[in-house]
């Protein structure tokens, strides 16, 4: 549906005509644009505001369809950026991803939102209330939507560090670090990292080409030149995320072979004791067995001590194994 449609002259709001193509000559003849927002549309939405705005088919097709990964596409008339903000849920580990597609040209601004982590109302209301940069026209918004998205990204990855610091300490916590659950848990925790990088490792090519620091340093059409200084704070904000989820995915993989290293050990110190109580459980059953035996002619048979002294000799013999496994650290 749309959310939101608006004509933006030197940085001021003002509500157009409803017809798009009205809207847009109206923005172009004032020296404006103007900005629809779209949540979700369905595809008989979609066409009418992609005709108005001539958007190339294959960009409509993404813009409908979703789960696209971050990229940048520039058709004659467009610019096609699409963005995937996140959100955390500490309390279940969790990340979440949507989507944000921003079509930009010389006079207007389509944005399509996919999920409820996108951050576009308070994008519009944040330039809404600096007129100074929106009226700097489409490419503020490009630039604004692109900074909170980022932004948020940092935010998300220190939750992440926090939490993880977290995990670790309950790893090699001796009361619980052999929890049946922990390596699953540890496991989740990569499977959201891996979620996380999804979002922020392929946007870095469309935001050096933005900021002009690709291989090519060429202008990015419907960008203003004047923009790219911009564009390149957000890009060394991505660096820094990017550099932060591989350190966090490091980590955790590293907190998992620690995790499955001291589960092992674990396991060898519990077979040692079980060996070690098998082996003191056999001593007295080897005596036990032999004199189970029916001969007549055995040692010690009709001796009135001979019960008690074996019962010693059993004694005796367990406690210089324990003492003998204790020494060693098996029991």
């Amino acid at each position: 549906m749309i959310v939101d449609c608006a004509i933006y002259r030197e940085g001021h709001r003002s509500e157009g005509p409803e017809d798009f193509s009205d809207a847009l000559a109206e923005a172009r003849s004032a020296g404006g644009f103007v900005w629809i927002g779209l949540h979700e549309p369905s595809e008989d939405e979609f066409d009418l505001v992609a005709q108005e705005f001539a958007l190339h088919p294959l960009a409509v097709e993404d813009a409908l369809k979703a789960h696209q990964r971050p990229k940048l596409e520039v058709y004659d008339d467009s610019l096609f950026l699409v963005l995937k903000p996140v959100g955390y849920e500490p309390e279940s580990d969790t990340v979440s991803s949507g989507e944000v597609m921003i079509f930009l040209g010389d006079s207007f601004v389509v944005t399509v939102r996919h999920g409820e982590d996108a951050p576009l109302g308070a994008v519009r209301s944040r330039l809404e209330r600096e007129p100074e940069l929106l009226g700097k026209g489409p490419t503020s918004v490009l630039y604004a939507i692109a900074d909170a998205v980022v932004d948020h990204y940092l935010d998300v990855a220190t939750e992440l560090q926090t939490d993880l610091e977290e995990l670790e300490t309950e790893v090699f916590s001796p009361d619980s670090g052999g929890s049946r659950h922990t390596a699953s848990r540890i496991y989740n925790f990569k499977r959201q990292i891996l979620e996380f990088r999804r979002a922020t490792g392929p946007l870095a090519l469309p935001m050096s080409r933005l900021a002009g620091v690709g291989t090519s340093g060429a202008r990015v059409p419907f960008v203003e030149e004047k923009a790219q200084p911009f564009f390149r704070d957000v890009h060394d904000h991505l660096t820094r995320v990017n550099e932060s989820v591989e350190g966090l995915d490091r980590l955790v993989s590293d907190i998992l072979s620690a995790h499955l290293a001291q589960m092992s050990v674990r396991q060898n110190d519990d077979m040692r004791k079980i060996s070690s109580w098998a082996a003191m459980a056999a001593v007295p059953t080897m005596i036990a067995g032999v004199y189970g035996m029916n001969f007549d002619h055995m040692p010690e048979l009709r001796w009135v001590w001979s019960y008690p002294a074996v019962i010693a000799v059993m004694a005796g013999l367990e406690m210089l194994l324990f003492r003998l496994f204790k020494r060693r650290g098996w029991l």
